[in-house]
């Protein structure tokens, strides 16, 4: 067995972009509140990481191995003892210690898989790698908080237009799996926040928004099927097309990951009017099938043994069998036995199961895009990376070609050497995703843009 890496990135099967970012914290009452960084001195690795603390609340970043605002768990918070877990990590990492106001440090011992490293924390943040794409302020567009309802439920977002008084196509960007923001914020990354500058300068008004559960938007994501989602869509075409400023007839849908799923199902209704659809790795497999290819390809970039991949992928299967024939006990039951024969530094907690067997997981597993798709008679832009691990090009791009055929105005395009996000990459892992200092390269941008423009153009 391969030993150890301290605070391995872990790679939950659901999704790797589940990453909802959390509430930066802010210095209070409690003196100790705030940010801290340190150092853990790994021999031939050192490991800067930032802990930030409130009360009985926390989260970790550590930028090196592209973990941000992880959140901790038991924090006990005290000039007398400063301690916490470090949920969802391998080797079920701790850390105790004890405010010295002498020097304004936290001194401590952190302990993973039974071995123990000091850690000094001092106040500040941690450094992260530049994002030199992100939009900075002022930025040449009017940008307007905005609320409507989806069923009981309230989603909050942003909407985004062009300066001038006018009557506008609109882009409603569509998150990947997981518990994302509007920005679709990831490792550091905002891309939802980059494209929507971009489309908007361009002339497009542009809608993005919290999924359930996350920021301003109500609901429970793990307990939100298809429908629920795509339901989510169709009020915010409805909130679009009950504005003066935007042009009812020319809304489109752009869609990220998942994303990719929700865009080309809603799309295939005649009902919802969409004008394009703009799929960003978006898969054209079945959940199940992108899951079992998405599994065997980043393990194969990390090593992983045939032994190792076969044991994985046999896990998967199992799993998505138990959730395929509607029985989510049986599949919680079957994740909780193969956690507790995991050797212990590889066990996650039972609260991470709950991530894993759910409404919203089974709904991704037992999805096939084939219908939407081939029903699909409007402009279609499906684009990939060729370096992509998480919807691998050569699954699911021949299979896009093949079930757009019958649209003559659909774009099937590949970009060499770019990741899941849309970086340029070295092995397209996601444990680089946070080290790329790119948030979506630029020939991307063009490309969307230009191919946008001339089937839908701007208002003059």
């Amino acid at each position: 067995m391969r030993s150890l890496r301290v605070l391995t990135l872990i790679l939950l099967i659901i999704a790797v972009l589940d990453r909802a970012p959390r509430p930066r914290r802010h210095a209070g009452e409690d003196a100790l509140a705030g940010d801290w960084t340190g150092t853990l001195e790994i021999p031939g690795q050192p490991l800067p990481l930032g802990i930030s603390l409130d009360g009985d609340s926390g989260s970790l970043t550590v930028p090196v191995q592209s973990l941000f605002e992880h959140p901790l768990a038991e924090v006990v918070v005290s000039p007398e003892k400063v301690a916490f877990t470090i949920p969802g990590l391998p080797g079920a990492p701790t850390f105790a210690g004890r405010y010295d106001p002498s020097d304004a440090v936290i001194t401590g011992t952190f302990t993973q898989a039974g071995h123990e490293l000091p850690l000094t924390l001092r106040r500040g943040t941690v450094p992260v790698p530049p994002r030199p794409q992100e939009p900075a302020e002022p930025r040449p567009y009017r940008s307007e908080e905005v609320t409507y309802p989806s069923g009981d439920i309230t989603i909050a977002g942003t909407l985004t237009l062009p300066p001038a008084p006018g009557t506008y196509p609109a882009v409603v960007l569509l998150n990947g799996s997981g518990k994302n923001d509007r920005n679709e914020e990831v490792f550091g990354h905002k891309p939802f926040l980059l494209l929507a500058d971009t489309l908007t300068r361009t002339g497009y008004a542009v809608l993005r928004t919290d999924k359930r559960g996350v920021g301003g938007t109500g609901g429970v994501l793990a307990d939100a099927d298809y429908d629920d989602l795509a339901g989510d869509v169709v009020a915010g075409l409805e909130f679009l097309r009950s504005r003066p400023d935007i042009d009812a007839q020319r809304v489109g849908l752009f869609g990220h990951s998942e994303g990719g799923y929700l865009g080309p199902l809603v799309a295939s209704r005649p009902e919802n009017r969409i004008a394009f659809v703009i799929m960003m790795a978006g898969p054209a497999a079945s959940g199940r099938a992108v899951l079992l290819a998405q599994n065997r390809a980043i393990m194969a970039v990390r090593e992983a043994s045939g032994d190792e991949i076969a044991t994985q992928l046999g896990f998967v299967e199992k799993l998505t069998t138990l959730l395929l024939d509607g029985d989510p006990e049986r599949a919680r039951q079957f994740v909780l036995e193969h956690n507790a024969a995991l050797p212990p530094e590889q066990r996650q907690p039972e609260s991470t199961m709950d991530r894993i067997v759910n409404t919203n997981f089974a709904a991704f597993v037992g999805y096939d895009p084939a219908a939407a798709l081939r029903a699909l008679r409007i402009p279609v832009l499906a684009f990939f990376g060729s370096k992509d691990l998480q919807v691998p090009l050569e699954q699911n791009a021949p299979l896009a070609r093949t079930l757009l055929a019958e649209n003559p105005d659909a774009d099937v395009h590949v970009f060499d050497g770019l990741n899941h996000l849309m970086q340029p990459a070295t092995t397209g892992s996601p444990t680089e995703y946070g080290q790329i200092q790119v948030t979506v390269a630029p020939e991307v941008l063009e490309y969307v843009v230009d191919w946008l423009t001339r089937r839908v153009p701007p208002a003059e």
